[in-house]
């Protein structure tokens, strides 16, 4: 009689643990039956990568107005050529020429000529260093977008007025469009500054531009 309760709960156990491998079999084969999350068969896409000219070359040329201290605001042109030593850093050598006005001395005295009208030519050249400061994109329009910069740039030269060479030194800044990964469009203000005794006395003379002008890379 005291074996009969162990047979029954034995045969029970056997009972529930048939159930159960029956019941994680069926949890296999549904699982296995399941179409994954992810499916790895991709179909990989045909990407065509970008045109963009990897040349280190720019020339170019500008046009603007240079305010000369005590001899006005006049109209300059000039041409600038670049080498891009890295995404970040480049040289830049520019040179320029306008015809300066007369001084407000000259024009009050009515006669006096201060300068003639060789030496009233300002001829100058710069070698530069530039640094982009901040690279990215202008949107023009909703749907289309231009790679621009704005760059800091400053440098040592030479400028020739009134008679004279004068070492020039020279900061600024700049801001580059690229509407084409070849061509680009500049706009630039800058601070051509040497030492002129002109009018009976030394001074420092800050010579202030700004001009816009168009590049191309090769």
């Amino acid at each position: 009689m005291e074996s009969r309760p162990l047979v029954l709960l034995l045969t029970a156990a056997v009972l529930l643990a048939s159930v159960t491998g029956c019941a994680r079999n069926s949890a296999l084969v549904a699982e296995a039956d399941r179409p994954p999350v992810i499916d790895p068969n991709v179909a990989r896409r045909t990407i065509d990568p970008a045109d963009i000219d990897t040349e280190d070359f720019e020339i170019g040329i500008f046009a603007g107005q240079l305010s000369v201290e005590d001899f006005g605001v006049n109209t300059v042109v000039g041409a600038r050529f670049a080498y891009h030593i890295t995404e970040s850093f480049f040289l830049e050598l520019n040179a320029g020429k306008t015809k300066t006005e007369e001084t407000s001395f000259e024009r009050l005295s009515g006669a006096a000529q201060l300068l003639t009208d060789e030496e009233r030519n300002y001829e100058y050249y710069n070698l530069s260093f530039g640094y982009n400061l901040f690279p990215g994109e202008s949107f023009i329009g909703r749907n289309r977008a231009v790679s621009t910069t704005v760059y800091l740039i400053g440098g040592v030269g030479k400028t020739s007025f009134a008679g004279d060479d004068r070492f020039t030194a020279s900061i600024g800044m700049g801001l580059r469009m690229l509407p084409l990964d070849w061509f680009a469009i500049h706009a630039d203000v800058r601070d051509y500054i040497f030492d002129i005794d002109l009018l009976g006395r030394e001074k420092t003379a800050h010579n202030l531009a700004a001009h816009v002008g168009i590049t191309f890379f090769f």
